[in-house]
Formats: structure tokens, C-alpha cells, sequence
């Protein structure tokens, strides 16, 4: 019938999204879709490293929250945030209460602003570590993907040079995953040969 929703069931997905609702949202509409947003890819890179040591999960309950409280992720409000933004958002239970992370999102913010100037686009310069191409990788599995290549290797090592921080090659990778950098839906998931 024209207009009929079609039901995908958790066989259809990605294995690590089964069973809750919020994740396979992101699973089917965000995570492997090729994003060029500037502000987006800020976005994915603040929280990327906001779950360092946690689940995805977490941080993508939380997600609606650090919108409110970070401005949008408008990395020219954050570059200025000061001591007592610092405090007011480490009181703050709606996210992940963490110093170092904080702080991170506002030096983040800075490096990010001098990467566009530099650039033109943050989007050009960290699209340029895949020539600007989603790299499609065929998975049967989760336990195939890895946690890290090359390339984020390079990314990390790159981005820690232009003073970003919380950008291990593993948050990289998950980075570049989340982005659709590369396309990492395994083999039976209908996502996989959709971008």
C-alpha cells in the first residue's frame, strides 16, 4: 500500500542498536550518513569525546541537554565560555560532569574556529583524510569492525597538532563512523549499501 511504513525488525540492523528505541532512531536516520555540516561535525566531535570511557548511549540520551546548555554547539560561544561557565555546567547532572571533558569542548572549539579559517570549511579539511569520499567497508559482523585504522590514526595525530584534545584515534574512528566518513553497517543491515 502507497504510504504504508515499512516494519524493519533488529535483524535488519546493525547488532549494537538492538532493543532501544532512541539508539535504533540513530542507528536508521544519523550514524553512516555522510554529514558536511560544520556545525554538525562539531557537534560529533564534542560528544565523541564526551563518551570516552562510556557508552554511546549515554551521551545520545544526554544529546538534547548538551544542545541547550553548550548553545547549540556553536563553537564561537563556546571558544569564550569562561571559569564560572565551567562551573555552572559541571553542575549541571544533564551531562557528563567531567573537568576535563569541559574544558575540552571549549579548546576544541578554538582549534576548530582556526581549522575554518585556515580551511575555508572544517568539513573540507577532515573530509580531505578519506578525499572526500565515505569509504564502504563489507562487515559480516560487529565483532569485524575495528576500533581504529590508519586513517584515524593520521586524523587523531592531525588534529592533536592543530590542539584539539579527546581525539584518540578510537574517538576519531567512532567519529568518522558516526559521520559517515566511512560506512561500517554491516553486511545484513539494510543500511549497508544505502549511502
Amino acid at each position: 500500500m502507497i504510504g504504508e511504513k515499512i516494519q524493519i525488525s533488529d535483524e535488519d540492523r546493525c547488532e549494537w542498536c538492538h532493543g532501544d528505541e532512541l539508539y535504533r532512531e540513530y542507528h536508521d536516520k544519523e550514524w553512516g550518513v555522510p554529514c558536511r555540516d560544520d556545525d554538525t561535525l562539531f557537534e560529533f566531535l564534542i560528544l565523541e569525546g564526551a563518551q570516552a570511557g562510556l557508552s554511546w548511549i549515554t551521551v545520545l540520551r544526554k544529546r538534547e541537554h548538551y544542545r541547550k546548555v553548550f548553545d547549540n554547539f556553536d563553537a564561537r560561544k563556546i571558544a569564550k565560555y569562561d571559569d564560572s561557565k565551567v562551573e555552572e555546567l559541571l553542575q549541571d547532572p544533564g551531562i557528563i560532569r567531567n573537568k576535563l571533558k569541559v574544558n575540552s569542548a571549549i579548546r576544541n572549539a578554538k582549534a576548530f574556529l582556526k581549522i575554518q579559517k585556515k580551511h575555508g570549511s572544517f568539513s573540507e579539511y577532515i573530509w580531505s583524510f578519506v578525499n572526500g569520499k565515505t569509504i564502504h567497508n563489507h562487515f559480516s559482523s560487529l565483532k569485524d569492525v575495528p576500533a581504529s585504522t590508519e586513517i584515524s590514526d593520521q586524523m587523531s595525530k592531525a588534529l592533536k597538532k592543530e590542539g584539539f584534545n579527546f581525539v584518540g584515534s578510537t574517538i576519531c574512528y567512532a567519529f568518522m563512523q558516526a559521520t559517515g566518513m566511512v560506512n561500517d553497517h554491516v553486511f545484513s543491515c539494510h543500511k549497508s549499501s544505502q549511502h
